[in-house]
């Protein structure tokens, strides 16, 4: 019999002002599959256990085909196309954006629609650390901890300043204002709100971010809005609880991100999808 295992937790609380949470997946004997790597408000990490991540297709067309033993992959705007022969195994770090610099030094701007080889950002001897100690632990619960263990190493020495010294306070406003749950407002009333003109904040904020402000706006929405849809079945209520207009805006913003409709994406990601929330136990895990 094959094996299909899906975990996910939140880290440790120092590191939560920086990453969402960890989700790790293990699947052998399985039939081969094509998975989409939707946008999402979180940067991608995802560090493997024994076969390389198989990339297809990039958001960014210019960039080829890839395998990847530990891979991070900025804010996109169309999806990444995922393969696998039938087994893959690792574990996936949702890295707040602004989690970006202060743990790696680095803006998520500088990632912007590109996938790269972890080890040319994070450096070989911590994705080595990473993956070893991901292998030789027993169980789910013994990875996490070893990853949250490695990362808290680079939590920032303050944090109270929450290690974003380069990041203008207006601009660590706005992306929790514009990325977080409930009514965002309008770019122009956020830039109102800390003092900025809305063309000096969205050149600020995708400087630091690498998304325009809408953009990540619409991006956070979508990810809201289709988890929601692997536990609704009505279209038009997810449109009407995630801030759409309606049911017909959702369907026009899944072909913008996802390249195809709600029900194609539900059907061609079912077992995907329900793996997936299976090991969700508790939906908080995707508040930001």
């Amino acid at each position: 019999m094959g094996v299909n295992e899906y975990a996910q937790v939140r880290p440790s609380p120092g590191l939560r002002p920086y990453i969402g949470f960890y989700s790790g997946y293990r699947q052998v004997d399985v039939a081969p599959a094509r998975h989409r790597g939707l946008p999402s408000p979180y940067l991608t990490l995802i560090f493997t256990l024994d076969d390389p991540l198989e990339i297809a297709a990039h958001p960014d067309p210019r960039q080829g085909p890839g395998r990847y033993d530990a891979l991070i992959g900025g804010l996109h705007l169309t999806p990444a196309l995922i393969t696998h022969p039938g087994r893959q195994s690792g574990v996936q770090v949702a890295l707040r954006p602004l989690g970006c610099r202060a743990l790696f030094g680095l803006p998520a701007a500088e990632l912007a629609h590109l996938d790269v080889d972890a080890a040319a950002v994070l450096g070989a001897a911590l994705v080595d650390e990473v993956r070893d100690r991901l292998r030789a632990a027993a169980d789910w619960p013994s990875r996490f901890a070893a990853l949250d263990a490695v990362l808290a190493r680079h939590l920032p020495a303050d944090p109270s300043s929450a290690g974003r010294a380069a990041v203008p306070a207006e601009v660590g406003y706005a992306v929790g204002r514009l990325l977080e749950p409930g009514d965002p407002g309008a770019v122009a009333a956020v830039a109102a709100e800390v003092g900025w003109s809305a063309r000096y904040l969205t050149d600020r904020f995708r400087a630091e971010v690498g998304l325009r402000p809408k953009e990540a706006a619409r991006v956070a929405r979508f990810d809201r809005a289709r988890r929601a849809l692997t536990r609704e079945c009505r279209l038009a209520d997810v449109a009407a609880r995630h801030g759409f207009a309606d049911q017909s805006h959702l369907v026009r913003e899944f072909r913008a991100f996802a390249g195809c409709t709600p029900t194609r994406w539900l059907a061609d990601e079912f077992g995907f999808v329900q793996d997936a929330m299976a090991g969700a136990r508790d939906d908080r895990l995707h508040d930001r």
